[in-house]
């Protein structure tokens, strides 16, 4: 399960802002996870929540934001949300098209304390 080796960067990650900030806890991580990332909410949750105990985001609330495939078309500009990874342009059956969200998973925010 990879959302373990996830959670651990994302742990050393807020560590590391911590320090950078001088904070003395995270209370409250935000994520945006494309729903084509590859990633599964539940999974990453729960390994959120078992691998924040004895870290700086013991009492952080996870927050996750799942962001649907959003794609360009070259041929009419379009920009469009796709239910289904279908890459083609639903507006003119495109196939000449550019992924522009909802692929990848990204820190958003963090909220801290002294």
């Amino acid at each position: 399960m990879h959302e373990y080796s996830i959670v651990q960067a994302l742990i050393d990650q807020c560590e590391t802002l911590a320090v950078d900030n001088k904070a003395s806890a995270i209370t409250k991580v935000v994520v945006k996870i494309g729903q084509y990332s590859g990633v599964e909410p539940y999974l990453l949750q729960t390994a959120f929540e078992t691998f924040k105990e004895r870290t700086i985001c013991e009492r952080a609330h996870f927050v996750m934001n799942v962001q649907p495939l959003v794609i360009v078309c070259s041929d009419c500009q379009r920009t469009s949300i796709l239910d289904k990874p279908h890459y083609t342009c639903p507006e003119c059956q495109g196939i000449d098209i550019r992924v522009i969200d909802g692929e990848d998973m990204m820190l958003m925010s963090l909220e801290m304390e002294d």
